[in-house]
């Protein structure tokens, strides 16, 4: 154990008392700490705060939602910059293809990569997220500098732009500036083509304290910090970085870990213990952390995370599409683990896929079904929505995730008029959604209390496509 062992201090909410009723909002069904409820009646502040939910409120006025209300979805882990290049590396190279051939595409297509390309690429991936029953999005944003690896004048520039684009949408946003300092373990010295990406701990420090005061007054805005990896960071790094940047307030701290077997084998290599160990040996984790993929985790790193309470950040889709592997969700799950769902690569962006492949996933790895179903009074689509809302809340370090007083108004709405749901209540229609359908049926988003998707439709997606194609067209010639 390293004699500068560090911690930091739990999150604390220091939210005002006694707000008052801005909006009420009122809906047939909803899901509630407690179960299905219906005829509900949630009052909000002009903060976009739950007030007071009340169930069976009769008569429901005439502007009632129909369909079920349900808490909105977190997405913990997103690189929106990625979205420029789905569907493009679906060919095999001249070698084994891997994580690592994938990663040169990306790197080619950062190359070219403008603030008006990250602002424009952004604002579609939140407008897909939104559209598709995600809330809130925890930004790991790591390109910070101009194509030569200069600063910008403004040397939060390309962060800015993502939360610009989440104010453009209407998602809330978590921004986590990436600190990326070296190519691999032992502090190996930057590959050109990241030059975009490196920093140290005191241009890091900048970038931070700008976001900082950008999102000061903005209640769907907040910051944390993301070391990289292991291999991008060494321990004074990370240990100064978070005395730095995370001790005047509890901040989420997310940290992508044990993805790859490679990554595994070097860490290793390197320090005699795989990633996860090393982490837990030499910092106390604790619930402000998040664990971004902890693919290849043992049952004692299992263990150990799930009693340290931080959450495990899961991308199903991204993890199958790079061939990460396949984690052991079903021991984490034993020990009572935290788990969210995250876009990541933006190959998907879907929550419902998370969710679904999260189950099928642990279906195949362990020959057998409804692994998540471990409460007989839950089925496994309900379990799974759970978790991954609570879990992502709490990555995100937002108050969100639960339809209750004192949490935000995050809420989807799932239209009910398909008739792969119909005849489904309860548990039975979260069944129906999650493992029956790939149909988009997300029809009303609302975040902080404001509807952004009305009718499956977003008042600012003909701007935001159109601007998206702009860039593609462009950036395409170069790739």
């Amino acid at each position: 154990m390293s004699p500068d062992r560090f911690c930091l201090p739990p999150m604390t909410d220091t939210r005002p008392a006694k707000p008052t009723v801005a909006s009420t909002l009122a809906c047939k069904y909803a899901l509630l700490p407690e179960g299905w409820a219906s005829d509900v009646c949630i009052s909000i502040d002009k903060q976009g705060d739950i007030v007071e939910v009340e169930a069976n409120c009769r008569p429901l006025p005439s502007n009632a939602l129909a369909g079920y209300l349900l808490p909105g979805i977190p997405n913990l882990h997103s690189h929106a910059h990625q979205r420029a290049i789905v569907g493009l590396t679906e060919k095999p190279g001249t070698n084994a293809d891997s994580f690592w051939t994938w990663r040169n595409l990306m790197y080619r297509c950062l190359e070219h990569l403008t603030p008006d390309h990250m602002l424009s690429i952004a604002s579609m991936a939140y407008l897909e997220m939104l559209k598709s029953g995600y809330t809130s999005v925890a930004e790991f944003q790591y390109v910070h500098h101009d194509h030569h690896g200069s600063a910008y004048d403004n040397v939060a520039e390309m962060s800015l732009q993502t939360i610009r684009a989440a104010n453009d949408t209407g998602i809330a946003i978590t921004i986590l500036p990436v600190l990326y300092c070296y190519s691999g373990f032992g502090d190996q010295p930057p590959l050109p083509e990241q030059r975009r990406f490196i920093c140290n701990i005191d241009q890091f420090a900048d970038i931070f304290q700008n976001l900082s005061t950008a999102i000061c007054n903005d209640r769907n805005a907040s910051i944390g910090i993301a070391p990289h990896s292991l291999r991008a960071v060494n321990f004074i790094d990370l240990r100064n970085t978070l005395v730095n940047c995370a001790t005047t307030a509890a901040r989420p701290i997310h940290i992508h870990i044990a993805e790859q077997l490679a990554e595994v084998n070097a860490c290793m290599h390197q320090f005699g213990l795989a990633p996860i160990s090393w982490l837990r040996e030499n910092f106390d984790l604790d619930t402000n952390w998040c664990l971004v993929h902890a693919t290849h985790a043992s049952l004692v790193e299992i263990e150990s995370i799930a009693k340290c309470g931080a959450v495990v950040g899961l991308c199903p889709t991204t993890e199958a599409n790079l061939g990460d592997g396949i984690p052991d969700l079903a021991s984490l799950i034993e020990h009572n683990g935290r788990i969210g769902i995250g876009s990541d690569s933006q190959c998907t962006i879907d929550p419902v896929e998370e969710m679904r492949w999260l189950e099928y996933g642990q279906r195949l790895k362990r020959l057998t079904r409804n692994v998540f179903a471990t409460e007989p009074s839950k089925s496994t689509g309900r379990e799974v929505f759970d978790r991954v809302t609570m879990g992502g809340a709490q990555a995100c370090g937002r108050q969100s995730g639960r339809i209750a007083q004192g949490y935000r108004a995050d809420f989807l709405v799932v239209d009910t008029n398909h008739p792969r749901l119909f005849g489904r209540i309860a548990d039975d229609f979260l069944d129906s959604w999650i493992f029956s359908t790939s149909a988009n049926l997300v029809r009303h988003v609302f975040v902080g209390g404001k509807q952004i998707i009305r009718d499956y439709r977003h008042p600012g997606e003909t701007k935001i496509n159109a601007r998206f194609q702009e860039s593609m067209l462009d950036l395409m010639d170069h790739l």
